[in-house]
């Protein structure tokens, strides 16, 4: 279904947009960050941080390394300030980086197995599933953010794929 070249791709471009996003995050005050703005996950703050939290639970299942505890109900509340977000979103953009960057097509076969607290069961798919899941989950919450940091003032780069710039 997808290649190594695929999830690297998507890895850099995941980079790439998490910086610009970035950028124009830290020149929001807080009041900006935190206000309710309808979103799933409420404000700016809430959702970087729900992605980072799903970014972190991901690549544990994905690499075997650290991930985290909270529950997804938590996840708004991954990081205290934006600054700590800031550093961990870096971090972890550069785990997916390096990760991406070892895969083989071997990597991408069989199944990934996690215990869902989401609905509290066992849960068993394949792996390059999962990955597009990953990536598309990535995609899915930026947009958010980005409509809502363009709607505070900000202005990040564009999204499209297609034109990527490299950092």
């Amino acid at each position: 279904m997808i290649s190594p070249a695929y999830a690297q791709q998507m890895a850099a471009y995941n980079t790439w947009q998490n910086n610009s996003l970035r950028r124009e995050v830290l020149k929001l005050d807080e009041a900006a960050l935190t206000a309710d703005r309808g979103a799933f996950f409420g404000s700016i703050f809430g959702t970087l941080n729900h992605l980072l939290w799903g970014d972190m639970l991901w690549m544990a299942r994905f690499d075997g390394g650290e991930a985290q505890n909270h529950v997804i109900a938590q996840s708004v509340a991954y990081a205290d300030t934006i600054g700590e977000w800031a550093a961990r979103r870096v971090a972890t953009d550069q785990r997916i980086v390096d990760w991406a960057a070892g895969l083989s097509a071997d990597d991408l076969t069989g199944d990934v197995r996690w215990f869902s607290g989401s609905i509290n069961a066992e849960v068993t798919k394949p792996r390059d599933m999962c990955v597009v899941h990953f990536f598309n989950h990535q995609t899915h919450h930026r947009g958010q953010i980005h409509a809502m940091v363009t709607a505070a003032g900000g202005v990040p780069d564009a999204t499209d794929l297609v034109f990527m710039l490299k950092d």
